[in-house]
């Protein structure tokens, strides 16, 4: 059995209005009233499309949906196309005296922003880092993503496509 109660809150019953127009727009004479009766609301959207891949597993490198990339002494120009990109790679460098830069960059056309980087300033010995990155992001339109890399910097890697701008899931091929 259940409870029956009316609901008070104008907010409320302005928005179940709103979503439920066949309620009388806040007539006269209508009373909202609502049950403490549960029931459950069964979700098959994500089955129904397809995308039911969990979260870790729909954002899996491929070999069919990877955009390997390998930038070293240049800069080269990575994705241009809008959406959500999972980035995965590594960046690496050896200091024999001069300074080394190795970013990532996204690009709106106009303006670079570093992302990502790794810096190495001179030394009189000669040294050697690297670094790994597991990052996602996102490109509108008029953006691209590039990498630069000193002469002594290499940064090896690969991105997929995990969405498009709307935010509909892309699964790995």
């Amino acid at each position: 059995m259940s409870q029956q109660f009316t609901i008070q809150s104008e907010a409320i019953r302005d928005k179940l209005n709103t979503l439920l127009p066949s309620q009388g727009q806040g007539a006269i004479g209508v009373e909202l009233t609502g049950t403490t009766q549960i029931v459950p609301i069964v979700d098959l959207t994500e089955i129904a499309e397809g995308s039911a891949l969990r979260q870790d597993l729909q954002t899996a490198i491929s070999h069919g949906s990877a955009t390997v990339f390998n930038v070293d002494n240049t800069t080269t120009t990575v994705l241009t196309t809008t959406g959500y990109f999972r980035l995965l790679g590594n960046i690496g460098m050896f200091n024999g005296g001069s300074r080394q830069e190795c970013h990532l960059i996204i690009n709106d056309g106009t303006t670079d922003k570093i992302v990502y980087g790794l810096e190495l300033e001179p030394s009189s010995s000669q040294t050697a880092t690297s670094t790994s990155f597991d990052f996602v992001i996102f490109l509108t339109a008029g953006d691209s993503f590039k990498i630069f890399c000193d002469v002594d910097a290499i940064c090896t890697g690969s991105a997929r496509q995990i969405a498009d701008l709307s935010g509909n899931l892309v699964n790995p091929i």
